[in-house]
This record gives structure tokens, sequence and C-alpha cells, in this order.
């Protein structure tokens, strides 16, 4: 079976090997004129030949019914209209079945060999004609002129069916080239939408795990020292006056500063400060202002630069003094300047660490160990088992449980270990290591 370049693609809705019945439909009306054509031609064939006319006409009625095969089988259509040229029959069906061979999709040297074929036989058959009709008189033309007679004739039956047919068949493959790579594009297009959409899920859970980490590190510190200090201040409110009075400022002062971090933090996730100012707001789609605020919010958060350093670390030690734990901070190697966002993740860690004594551990000793290499920076906090249950300062903070997956997470980010556990002695230990020039 050989194609005419037809799109075969999804169920046929015609009979038999027609695609569409608007092609059976054309075929059986394109055969039904060439059967009659060829049983008209018949006529003078059986005459030509001294047989019975009905001999005649039945032989250019089959001949002229196998134009209903030219989209199967192009090639026999064409041999059969060769071989019923000399009978001077199939006209129509040698036009109409070349120029369906010659949209095919078969090779080109099967096509050029039965288009010469057809040539050679048109020219051979209207030259012995002419010949014979000049010397019997019926045509007064020069003997000279017969050769160029056959010529234009065999040009005029072949050449136009055959290049029609050759742009075609280009044309249509070129549309069907271009329709598979518009549906390949389509279905690239919804893959990529898809793995966008996917990374944009994933980019909007990251935001809010990098939010929700940074909030818990600015707020959680300030706010478990406030509630020690309002565990204290209700112990000693009526023994000893002076001290709550201390406490109360003590609260107060961890308030204001929880406040103002946290006002801080809230000003970033604000849309209007993000997308750059009223101006551009009003100048982009709010899509584009959207996507500005979203980017902005995490850059901010995510910006060292505004973060805690090593050198607030002293204060930080002294606000958990000032809580009553007790805490021994040896620094070892020469203190040197490290990328932001090294040092304020060596912060959160220390920082986060003694939050979590004061949760579980309230009253124990700590112990805060940084030390500085030359590749790399390490800090420990390590502190002793609680103190009785009787003896305990603390204040039953509430635990999220979130504080070590941050702490690993953020160390983690920047290519250094973590690692926590409790002790032997009972205590709890919290070590990190960090490369010194990680960013």
């Amino acid at each position: 079976m050989t194609t005419t370049g037809e799109v075969h693609t999804g169920a046929g809705g015609g009979p038999w090997w027609w695609v569409r019945w608007r092609g059976a439909v054309l075929d059986i009306s394109l055969a039904a004129v060439s059967a009659v054509e060829c049983a008209l031609e018949g006529i003078q064939f059986s005459r030509d030949a001294g047989l019975p006319v009905s001999i005649g006409m039945v032989f250019g009625l089959f001949a002229g019914v196998t134009l209903l095969l030219r989209r199967r089988w192009p090639i026999a259509v064409v041999l059969v209209s060769i071989a019923i040229t000399p009978a001077q029959m199939g006209f129509l069906m040698g036009i109409v079945g070349l120029y369906t061979l010659a949209a095919s999709e078969l090779p080109r040297r099967i096509i050029g060999a039965l288009a010469c074929m057809s040539f050679l036989g048109m020219f051979i058959v209207t030259y012995v004609r002419a010949h014979q009709g000049m010397v019997r008189g019926d045509l007064a033309i020069a003997g000279g002129f017969i050769p160029f007679l056959s010529v234009t004739t065999a040009l005029g039956m072949t050449a136009p069916p055959v290049l029609l047919g050759l742009y075609v068949g280009a044309r249509r493959r070129l549309m069907e080239s271009l329709r598979e790579r518009a549906d390949s594009l389509e279905r690239e297009l919804m893959l990529l939408a898809e793995r966008a959409e996917e990374r944009a899920e994933w980019a909007r859970n990251e935001e809010r795990t990098r939010i929700a980490r940074e909030m818990h590190d600015v707020v959680a510190h300030r706010v478990s020292l406030m509630v020690v200090h309002a565990a204290a201040l209700q112990a000693v409110a009526r023994k000893d006056p002076e001290k709550a009075v201390r406490n109360a400022a003590l609260v107060g002062d961890m308030g204001r500063q929880a406040l103002t971090e946290l006002r801080q933090m809230l000003g970033v996730l604000r849309t209007g400060e993000g997308a750059g100012g009223r101006a551009a707001r009003s100048a982009v789609p709010l899509a584009a202002v959207g996507a500005a605020a979203a980017a902005a919010a995490s850059r901010a958060v995510d910006d060292p630069s505004d973060g805690p350093c090593l050198a607030e670390l002293e204060e930080l030690i002294g606000q958990s003094a000032a809580a009553g734990m007790v805490v021994d901070l040896l620094v070892e190697g020469e203190e040197r300047p490290y990328p932001p966002e090294v040092e304020q993740t060596a912060y959160r860690v220390v920082q986060e660490a003694l939050t979590n004594v004061h949760k579980h551990a309230g009253g124990a000793k700590t112990y805060v160990r940084l030390a500085h290499r030359s590749a790399e920076i390490a800090m420990q906090v390590e502190n002793e088992p609680p103190p009785e249950p009787g003896s305990s300062h603390a204040a039953r903070l509430p635990s999220g449980g979130n504080g070590l997956v941050g702490m690993r997470e953020r160390v983690s980010a920047l290519g250094g270990v973590f690692v926590s556990g409790p002790t032997d002695a009972g205590g709890f230990r919290v070590s990190a290591v960090i490369p010194a020039g990680a960013a």
C-alpha cells in the first residue's frame, strides 16, 4: 500500500481505504467520468481493430474504473493508463494518475521513471497517429512538424500533472511537518508550564520556611527571656521589691526589642515597599508588582548584612545571664571578620541553643565555646544536667520542635556540619562547624 501524503491521523471516517467520505466521493466521480470516457473512446478503438463495439466499450469501462484505486495503488493506475495509450484511451486517467503518483510519498526515482514511460508512450502514439493521418491525407501538415507536435502533446499530458503533484505533495508534507512541530512545541510548553509551576510551588515553600525560621530566630529568643524574667518577677515580687523592679524593667526592654524586630520583619513582608515605590507600581502590572515584592521580601529576609554578627555575642550571653543562667564563654583563636552569612548563622546557632536551655534546662550551667580556625569557625553550646525540679528556675516554656531543624538547615546551607544530642552527663550539646569562606 502506498500513501498520497494525506493526513492519516486518527480513526478513518470513510469507507475502505479512504480517510474521509469527501475523498471517496471525489474518486468515485473521477472513476465514473474516466469509465465513460474510455467507453466512448473504445468505440473508435473497436472499429479500428475490427472488433465488436460492445467489446471495446466493456474494455474501456473496466480500464476507466481502475482510477478508483488511485489513492491506494497509484503505480497500477499509471501503468494501466500507459498500457491503454496506444488505443487512445484514458487521457483523464493518465493525467489524474500522474498527479496522484507525484503527490505520493513514493521515491522520486519511481515517480520519474513512470513519468518518463508515460511521456514516451504518449510521444510514440502521437507521432504514429500523426504520421498515419498525414499519409492518409487526414492531416495537412508538413512532415517536419510531426516531431514538434508529438513532443508538445506528450509534454502537455505529462509535465503539468507531475509538477502540480510534486508541488502539492511537498506543500502537504510541509504542513504536516509544521503541524507536528507545533504539536511538539505545545507539549514542550505544557511540560515547561508544569515544571515552572512545580518550581514556583517549591520556591513558595522555601520562602515560607525561610521566613518562619527567621521569625523564630528573631522573636523566640527574646520572648523566652521575657517569660523567664516574668517567672522570676513572680517569685521575688513580695520578697525583694527592688529585684522585682529590675526584672520588670528587663521584661519591658526585652518586649520593646522583640516588638522592634517583629515590626522590621513585618515591614519587609509588605508588598508596598518591595516593588520599587508608588511610581513603579503604577507603571507595571499587578502580577509583576507581586513578584517583585516577593523577591524583595526574600532578599530582605535573607540579607545577612542586616542581621546580627559575632560582635553581639557577648550581649546575647549577657541577656541570658541577666535571666538567671550561668553562662561560661570561651573564645579560641584570633578573631577576624567573616562573611555576613557565616557570622549571622553562627550567632543564630548560639542564640537558639541558649533558648533551648531556657526552655528545657532552666538554671543549668551552660558553656559556650567559639573557635576561630584557619579555614572554618566552630561553635559549641553545652549545658549541664538541669537542677532538681524543685529548684528549677524554668518557666515551663512551650517548644515548637523546630529549633534544631532550623539550625541544621542554616548550617547545611553554608556547607557546614551540625551535630546535636544529649551528653553522657545528662546535659545537651549543640555543635556546628562552618567554612570560613562560605557564602
